[in-house]
C-alpha cells in the first residue's frame, strides 16, 4: 500500500538553518500549516535529542490553522570542517474524532496512516553566509572607484588620481608649469627692455638738440648778436633737464646690461 503524502505544509520545507556563532542558544522556527478540513496530530523528532530543545514537540493543528515550532540548538564547539548529520522528522496523522490522549493516538496509529517529512540541519557562520551571497564579480562592482572597474587601464586611473589630487603648498611645481612661468617672465623683461631702449633714443635726441642749441648760442655770442631772455630761459630749462636725462640713460644702460646677462 502506498504511503500517504504529508498533509501539512512545512516552512522551510527541506532544511533547518542555524546561524552562529554557536556560543549561545541558536533558535530557528519551523511553521506547520494545516490546509485540510481535518484535525491533524503532529510530532517532531530528531536524530540528536540531546543537542536540541523543541517547543512544542507535539500537538494538534485545527483545519486551516498553523503552528510555529521553535527549534533551539544548544551551545557547542563548532567545527566548520565537520558536516552536520543531524536530521529532523515531522510525523503526522489525522486525529480521530474526540481524541484527547495524544499518547494513545500515536500508540494506536497504524503505519499506513502515518505521514512524515524529513529536514536536515545546516550550520552557518556569518562570514560563510556572506561569502555565499557575494557573486564572483562583485569585488569590482559599479559602486567601487573607477580604477577597480573592469575594462579600465590601471595606469590611466593612476594618472587621473594624480591629476585630480590637491596640490600641497611648498612642493615643487611640475616642469611644464615652471617653463610656462619662465616664458612669461622673459616676455615681460623683453617688453621692459624695449621701453627702455625707446626712452634712451628719446633722451639721445634731446641731448643732440641741446648740443645744437649750445652751438647756436656760442656762435651768436661770438658774432655779437644779443640773445633774448626767452632763449636764455629755454637753454636753462634744457640744461636743468639734461642732468636727469643723463641719469636715466646711465640707469637704462645698467639695466640693459643686466637684462642681457639674464637672458643669455
Amino acid at each position: 500500500m502506498a504511503k500517504l503524502e504529508q498533509v501539512l505544509i512545512l516552512e522551510p520545507p527541506i532544511e533547518l538553518k542555524f546561524k552562529g556563532p554557536f556560543t549561545d542558544v541558536v533558535t530557528t522556527n519551523l511553521k506547520l500549516k494545516n490546509p485540510s478540513d481535518k484535525r491533524v496530530c503532529f510530532k517532531v523528532k530528531t536524530t540528536a535529542p540531546r543537542r536540541y530543545c523543541v517547543r512544542p514537540n507535539s500537538g494538534i493543528i485545527d483545519p486551516g490553522s498553523m503552528v510555529t515550532v521553535s527549534v533551539m540548538l544548544q551551545p557547542f564547539d563548532y567545527d566548520p570542517n565537520e558536516k552536520s548529520k543531524h536530521k529532523f522528522m515531522v510525523q503526522t496523522v489525522y486525529a480521530p474524532a474526540g481524541a484527547a490522549d495524544m499518547d494513545a493516538v500515536w500508540k494506536d496509529a497504524k503505519a499506513e496512516d502515518l505521514m512524515d517529512s524529513k529536514l536536515r540541519c545546516v550550520f552557518e557562520l556569518p562570514f560563510e553566509s556572506e561569502k555565499s551571497v557575494q557573486s564572483p564579480g562583485s569585488a569590482c562592482g559599479s559602486n567601487l572607484p573607477t580604477m577597480c572597474r573592469p575594462g579600465n587601464d590601471l595606469e590611466t586611473s593612476k594618472s587621473a588620481a594624480v591629476t585630480n589630487a590637491p596640490k600641497s603648498e611648498g612642493l615643487p611645481m611640475p616642469k611644464s608649469v615652471s617653463t610656462s612661468l619662465d616664458d612669461i617672465e622673459v616676455r615681460k623683461l623683453m617688453e621692459e627692455c624695449k621701453r627702455l631702449q625707446a626712452e634712451l633714443a628719446k633722451i639721445t635726441d634731446e641731448n643732440r638738440q641741446l648740443k645744437d642749441d649750445g652751438l647756436r648760442l656760442r656762435k651768436a655770442a661770438q658774432s655779437g648778436n644779443p640773445v633774448s631772455s626767452t632763449s636764455n630761459a629755454a637753454v636753462r630749462d634744457h640744461g636743468s633737464t639734461a642732468l636727469p636725462s643723463l641719469l636715466v640713460v646711465i640707469a637704462a644702460i645698467f639695466i640693459g646690461f643686466f637684462l642681457g646677462k639674464f637672458i643669455l
